[in-house]
């Protein structure tokens, strides 16, 4: 236990956690992007000076980045230090090496040195999804690449910034690289400004309290973490569970990709082995070690949203590395689906594990796709290019204690669609349709929640749309004897003639005219106990408000619905007055 009383730790605490949170907000407002400014696919956080160990993290960050960002702080420490590079205050170095603690080439890290009274204290780091990086189609979310260089310019640590001046040359090999290149300064210099906002804020906090006792603090809080996580997994009654998840396919050949999961409890730590997994696959669908353990990392959050976030957090938890496996990416895989896809099959396959060891804390898988579907073109009205994200929401799963909610956000972060009144003003598009997947939540005692139907029409100019989805094969899964939810579905109009994609949800460089029109539909999540344990009148309300035809109600639920709009068993609401 260190010296420092309780109240002034938990004030630096939360201290650490402000400085975070203003760089999440610095970079949302200044950033140029709509999938940076509107989704919020982004993150800011604190690291060590020495391994680039986490500190503390935004709020406003996706979950997924919370171990990727200190898998790639330590690959910038290891490169300084191999090179013996000096490292001066006003650095800013870039990063987007999947292979160098990454995810895909779209998530941009920029990683700033921290010093206080003329010694390095800190890293300060944030991670950007750059509208495009270059590769095979606009946006980077290449369905077919079979090696790296097809999916985009690869960044290893160099110093975009030096001394707080913008390296012009480097800045111009990267934007001869990239697609909307005239655009991308904006999101450049509103990562860099999230950077120094944090600089100020830590510095204040250092200048209140002492970087002794900040420092210390740090300490303390990295072993308190430790503690309350080993604490939480002595819930988890001794042994090794099992769990699956699937990948629809690699974007290339058409055979999914199976997570086996083995979860073991092994004194107060967690041992994580998916050795038994598929191959490493030709497709983009490959996972990088530090994205791999990442995902292991959030899905225990999940699991245990209490215990506070820094390196001490992920201290019980051991990765079995899965050579061998999808899961552990070498240079040249591809893997720009590893973040946005895969790595929700992990955390589901960590949820179907523990789902038999602790059921009361678990639930049902959530929809578990980022839905990332990039369209990319030239707008002739206002005579520039473009590449539009849509990410979007789906079920989340059942639980103990309720039905899942519908449109959540992705397992592997808080990134949302961005408000389509901001879409259509941006891009040549209109949305036709944004509505709930009725029928799409697995049935169960508490039943999953629902995904969205959404349309998009293109108004002028030619486009060319690919798409990273997943969950087209097999819906997410029921807990308990829950249902699985709907899968995901994708289909274009074009120019009156459908076009399913053969590998469901993958799909690259289909090309749009105006008045075509792209259809997608994403998963509910899935049912959790018995679907003929659910009170009938919650199966009359469903189907009063259209959740579910009266067929499904009565298929899954085994619930008669009478001619009247009554549910056919005793002591149950009507449909018009449930």
């Amino acid at each position: 236990m260190s010296g420092i009383d309780p109240i002034t730790l938990a004030v630096i605490q939360n201290g650490l956690q402000q400085v975070c949170n203003e760089m999440d907000l610095a970079f949302c407002r200044a950033a140029f992007s709509p999938v940076i400014s509107e989704a919020m696919d982004r993150s800011d956080g604190i690291y060590d000076a020495e391994d680039g160990a986490l500190i503390a993290q935004g709020e406003l960050g996706l979950p997924v980045f919370v171990g990727t960002m200190q898998f790639s702080t330590g690959a910038v420490i290891e490169r300084v230090r191999a090179n013996g590079w000096k490292v001066e205050p006003g650095d800013v170095f870039i990063v987007n090496d999947p292979y160098m603690g990454g995810t895909h080439l779209m998530d941009v890290k920029f990683v700033k040195p921290f010093f206080h009274q003329g010694e390095l204290y800190a890293w300060l780091a944030n991670t950007g999804h750059w509208p495009d990086t270059g590769g095979m189609v606009p946006g980077g979310f290449s369905a077919k690449a079979t090696e790296s260089e097809q999916e985009g310019l690869r960044l290893p640590p160099v110093k975009l910034y030096k001394k707080g001046e913008l390296d012009q040359e480097i800045l111009s090999i990267i934007l001869s690289n990239i697609r909307i290149a005239d655009q991308r300064i904006g999101d450049i210099k509103a990562q860099a400004a999230a950077l120094s906002i944090g600089e100020k804020r830590l510095e204040d906090l250092l200048q209140r309290y002492g970087g002794g006792t900040v420092k210390a603090a740090i300490k303390e809080l990295r072993v308190r973490a430790a503690q309350q996580m080993r604490a939480r997994i002595a819930s988890i009654p001794d042994g090794s569970y099992q769990g699956e998840a699937v990948v629809d396919s690699d974007g290339v050949v058409d055979e999914p990709l199976l997570i086996r999961m083995r979860v073991t409890k092994v004194g107060a730590d967690l041992e994580f082995d998916m050795s038994g997994s598929s191959p490493p696959c030709r497709g983009p669908m490959n996972s990088v070690l530090a994205t791999t353990k990442s995902s292991i990392y959030l899905a225990m959050k999940h699991i245990f949203p209490e215990v506070p976030i820094n390196a001490g957090t992920f201290e019980p938890l051991k990765v079995i590395e899965p050579e061998g496996t999808f899961l552990y990416a070498h240079y040249p895989r591809p893997v720009s689906g590893c973040a946005a896809e895969v790595s929700q099959r992990i955390a589901e396959a960590v949820f179907s594990a523990l789902t038999h060891a602790i059921p009361e804390q678990l639930f049902a898988a959530p929809a578990g796709s980022s839905g990332n579907l990039a369209v990319g073109g030239s707008d002739p009205l206002r005579k520039r290019n473009y590449v539009m994200y849509v990410i979007s929401g789906g079920g989340y799963g059942g639980s103990p204690h309720g039905d899942g909610i519908s449109n959540g956000c992705s397992t592997i972060g808080i990134s949302k669609t961005p408000p389509i009144e901001v879409m259509e003003q941006f891009f040549p598009i209109l949305f036709e349709e944004y509505s709930l997947h009725e029928g799409s939540g697995g049935a169960g005692e508490h039943r999953g929640g629902f995904g969205v139907n959404y349309a998009i029409r293109l108004l002028r100019g030619a486009a060319r749309a690919s798409m990273v989805m997943d969950h087209g094969r097999v819906g997410p899964q029921g807990a308990l004897g829950g249902a699985d939810g709907g899968v995901n579905t994708v289909a274009v109009d074009q120019s009156g003639k459908e076009y399913r994609p053969l590998h469901l949800s993958k799909d690259q460089d289909i090309q749009l005219a105006p008045g075509d029109v792209i259809r997608v539909s994403t998963p509910g999540g899935g049912g959790y106990g018995d679907p003929f344990r659910r009170d009938p009148a919650k199966v009359a309300r469903d189907v009063m408000r259209g959740y579910y035809t009266r067929e499904q109600a009565e298929q899954r639920f085994r619930v008669r619905l009478a001619g009247d709009g009554t549910v056919d068993a005793p002591g149950t609401a009507s449909l018009r007055g449930a």
